[in-house]
């Protein structure tokens, strides 16, 4: 069948609620047109972000009611510690609150001023963790990830000439390789198992530990089984275990493919460091069996990572995110091609051919998304990645303006995108209207979070 309908029921239903016109200017001004500063309870439609906003299973609400909250050894740590190791087939384990923890650990443990990390494409915490410890975080992500129209299965994938080349000129400033799956930063992209197997080979070839950012596992797997030559006769675990064989260990946030609200880890083969990173974690999270969680935040991603290997569960998924972009493409709304597995990405510079790189036009859309449906997503252009050159004193932009519509997890129906995609149409018809904006207020990290604005 073409049409996928929600492999689940529903059980339990929240209210939302669509605020006035009125109320929406209202709240875009409190808020300095930034919509991370726009309370959830005035939103309709939350694409803001698809991190730890899943909704949960029967299964895993039931595993919460199963926690154990002692401060050391509780016995959610060793399930998820063994659930873990079966699925990636990594030997040691760090539970940690959240993804950013596990960079920071990692990074702060091995990074020194002047190093290097090549990545597909950082997203921003990571670039930020890269940078806050001295180091230079690299993109590597090939040609084609940044030509929104172009059709490419694996638009993810790393360069391996660029790799080569890092590595030939500056080995002893490269103390570790990332690849990031899916490539968020480049519109959801995946990465495939042959470009997966050649930068592991090129890391061994120059010595060079190589760790995946594991955030969205199940869905580059669910594309690899679909999209690469030999793979569709396999399961997702089958390909999961392979990509994660070639690695030395992860990084992961278990708020996208673990189906929780809140967890993560870290998983090496190298236990010298997992003990550095232990020594670490008491500081900063609580003891490496709990790593600042609860012990049901514990189990509920134990089940969960067990969950998203479901086949049917990600035939929906991908399938959800592509009838929107789909929807999008038929009314000429340009997006990023071809459709993601978490996210559709709207190509903003091209919607707002006159709204100047300058004036934030993927800013200047997320607003437009608020104030004509009450939707909130996600800048992902030069107000998140943007800086001003240090020696010049110019503005430096992202190679792309794009306004990411991350779809939680078992949240929404296509009725609900159905209606975000009538909005966007809507915007497409009034774009003459859309005002660019400046900056007036920004932190000196990670500005996109808190940044204010004022409409032009």
């Amino acid at each position: 069948m073409a049409f996928q309908p929600e492999p689940w029921r529903v059980k339990v239903v929240e209210p939302i609620h669509l605020a006035s016109r009125e109320e929406r200017e209202d709240r875009l001004a409190a808020a300095g047109y930034n919509l991370f500063e726009v309370a959830a309870d005035a939103i309709f439609i939350d694409l803001l972000t698809d991190s730890g906003t899943s909704a949960m299973s029967d299964n895993q609400w039931a595993g919460m009611m199963l926690g154990d909250e002692s401060y050391a050894g509780g016995r959610n740590f060793y399930n998820f510690e063994q659930t873990v190791q079966e699925v990636f087939g990594l030997p040691f384990v760090v539970p940690v609150h959240q993804g950013r923890v596990a960079e920071n650990l990692l990074f702060s443990t091995l990074l020194k001023p002047g190093h290097v990390v090549p990545n597909n494409s950082h997203f921003d915490t990571t670039r930020a963790n890269v940078e806050m410890n001295g180091g230079q975080a690299l993109d590597l992500v090939i040609a084609a990830a940044n030509n929104p129209a172009e059709e490419h299965p694996f638009k993810g994938n790393i360069d391996l000439d660029r790799v080569r080349q890092l590595f030939e000129t500056r080995r002893d400033d490269v103390p570790l390789a990332m690849i990031t799956l899916t490539n968020n930063s480049g519109g959801g992209q995946p990465v495939s198992l042959a470009n997966i197997r050649a930068y592991s080979e090129l890391c061994r070839e120059f010595e060079i530990p190589l760790y995946v950012d594991a955030c969205r596992f199940a869905e580059n797997a669910w594309f690899i089984r679909q999209r690469e030559a030999g793979q569709g006769e396999r399961t997702v675990a089958e390909i999961v275990r392979e990509i994660f064989s070639l690695v030395d260990g992860a990084t992961m946030s278990a708020k996208k493919d673990g189906l929780a609200n809140m967890g993560g880890f870290f998983a090496s083969r190298n236990r010298p460091l997992v003990e550095k990173i232990k020594q670490r974690l008491v500081l900063i999270e609580g003891f490496p069996t709990y790593g600042g969680l609860a012990g049901r935040d514990l189990e509920v991603v134990a089940r969960g990572l067990r969950e998203v290997l479901s086949h049917e569960y990600l035939r929906f998924r991908v399938s959800q995110v592509a009838e929107l972009g789909g929807r999008l493409t038929d009314h000429g709304v340009p997006i990023i091609q071809p459709t993601g597995g978490h996210a559709v990405y709207v190509d903003a510079e091209s919607f707002l051919p006159d709204v100047p790189q300058s004036q934030f036009p993927a800013q200047a859309l997320t607003v437009a998304l608020y104030r004509y449906g009450g939707v909130r997503g996600v800048e992902i252009g030069s107000v998140m990645f943007g800086r001003t050159d240090p020696d010049t004193g110019d503005a430096v932009y992202a190679p792309l303006e794009l306004v990411r519509l991350a779809i939680p997890r078992r949240v929404y129906t296509n009725s609900h995108l159905r209606y975000v995609a009538d909005v966007l149409v809507e915007i497409g018809e009034r774009r003459d209207e859309l005002k660019g904006l400046k900056i007036v207020e920004e932190a000196p990290v990670l500005r996109h979070f808190t940044c204010r604005f004022e409409e032009l």
